[in-house]
């Protein structure tokens, strides 16, 4: 996408002015999006995003700017007005770029490349709205989406780095709304992939719509919850939504390298039970926080985060690994040009152990089912945390009761990862959007049914 000689001249200027390290990230994002709305097509868009971003290090400090042009005086410029402050000798003067073909792990039939046309696309969507609202008539609205999105990227550096890729994402997002005329409740199913449409013709229109309807309309005879400390059990699934948020981004170099994260000089020590083993994994074939290479070009891997309990490992990008010494895992992640990369999770998860499901309730006198999560809020230092639960019930002598509206998990990240008491063989996926100071990524959220031995929970109305 970019000339090799204009990038070259580029990296050896930002070298001449005394830079330790330059980097140029080009980055091409078309998209397609489908809304139905009341039965019919709401809106369709389409569109592409071009630009181009410099980084520069000198010493811990980075430097970053970017354009939309690809003319070399303007990507000179912005060279020249990072290095304005930091001008020093120079380290080199020529980069000789050494192209790196990738292995493309992700295969895609359908992707915008070779899209296929929107008559084959709406059906499909207007399947899903027409079997939604035949479960119930207390179903008013059936808002349903797709997004579908492919990245190219091209990425050169002053260690001559030169290196392609090219990602396809696609997302469904179908919600349904209803009332019983006092209260009014709503469900939603977003799975996500790196793939193309094939992922939309794979999903079952009567399982989403029957999937929502049973949801919302539990929500809509649920009772207040009761409020205390007391055992939970959080299903598969977006349940990991709450390692992610409170733990997962404790262990990022971005916070690591800052002492911002209560982990941080915890490596090798037990940070949870013995029950907890957790991963974050780009690798994962076609997973919506899939990459086969990161920002920075580095091809992605399968960090092992915690082992056991034990704190294994971080995740780092060039610059976090620089500043804290641990080794890079291929997770610098970025939205777009706009950002400079810093390191992000990719598909994070709690492993499957070897508990079932049917013991981790019956193991429980009075406590709570927390069958889905929803969001939250977090304090990025220590993890503490204050999770609604959109779908939950009440466990009684062992067994599953009636539904409960209204509850949160209060907690923080690290004493929870400690209560953890059973892990079950489970295991299951969610798509996400994570956000951060790279900006909005894709991430997969993870982890079978687990069982918290206490947990304060805030009750509701």
């Amino acid at each position: 996408m970019l000339d090799n000689q204009i990038a070259k001249e580029v990296i050896d200027y930002a070298m001449l002015r005394g830079a330790d390290f330059a980097e140029i990230f080009i980055d091409r994002q078309t998209f397609e999006s489908i809304s139905i709305k009341s039965s019919k097509v709401d809106n369709i868009e389409n569109g592409i995003n071009f630009g181009i971003g410099i980084r520069l290090f000198y010493g811990t400090k980075v430097l970053y700017g970017y354009t939309n042009s690809k003319k070399k005086e303007d990507l000179l410029d912005i060279v020249s007005s990072l290095s304005a402050k930091d001008l020093r000798d120079p380290i080199t003067t020529a980069t000789n770029f050494n192209f790196e073909k990738i292995n493309q792990a992700h295969f895609v039939q359908t992707g915008l490349k070779n899209n296929i046309s929107l008559d084959q696309k709406i059906p499909l969507l207007m399947a899903i709205d027409e079997m939604t609202r035949k479960q119930t008539d207390k179903i008013t609205q059936v808002p349903i989406g797709t997004t579908q999105r492919m990245q190219e990227i091209e990425i050169f550096n002053s260690e001559g780095l030169h290196i392609t890729d090219e990602r396809n994402y696609i997302r469904l997002r179908a919600s349904c709304i209803a009332s019983d005329g006092t209260i009014q409740d709503s469900a939603g199913y977003s799975p996500g992939a790196m793939l193309g449409w094939e992922f939309i013709l794979g999903q079952d229109p009567k399982y989403i719509s029957e999937k929502m309807a049973k949801e919302v309309l539990t929500k809509l005879k649920a009772k207040p919850c009761p409020a205390g400390k007391m055992p939970v059990v959080i299903d598969n699934g977006f349940g990991g939504v709450i390692f992610h948020e409170a733990c997962g981004h404790l262990l990022e170099t971005t916070s690591v390298a800052k002492k911002a994260s209560v982990f941080w000089d915890k490596k090798g020590e037990q940070i949870a039970s013995s029950v907890v083993s957790a991963v974050d994994d780009g690798t994962n074939q076609n997973y919506w926080g899939s990459i086969n290479i990161d920002d920075e070009g580095m091809a992605t891997q399968k960090t092992q985060l915690i082992k056991d309990g034990i704190l294994t490992n971080f995740m780092a990008d060039r610059m976090g690994a620089q500043k804290t010494g641990h080794p890079r895992t291929g997770s610098a992640r970025r939205e777009s040009y706009k950002y400079a990369p810093t390191s992000r999770m990719r598909n994070t998860y709690i492993e499957a152990g070897n508990d079932k499901f049917e013991d981790m309730i019956s193991s429980i006198d009075h406590g709570i089912y927390c069958a889905q999560m929803g969001g939250g809020s977090v304090s990025p230092g220590t993890g503490e945390f204050n999770f609604s639960v959109i779908e939950g019930y009440e466990i009684k002598n062992g067994k599953i009761g009636d539904a409960v509206k209204g509850a949160t998990l209060i907690g923080t990240g690290p004493d929870t990862l400690t209560k953890v008491s059973m892990v079950a063989d489970n295991l299951d996926f969610a798509a996400g959007v994570c956000g951060s100071i790279s900006g909005g990524v894709n991430t997969t959220v993870g982890q079978p049914a687990l069982k918290v031995d206490e947990i304060l929970v805030g009750g509701g109305k």
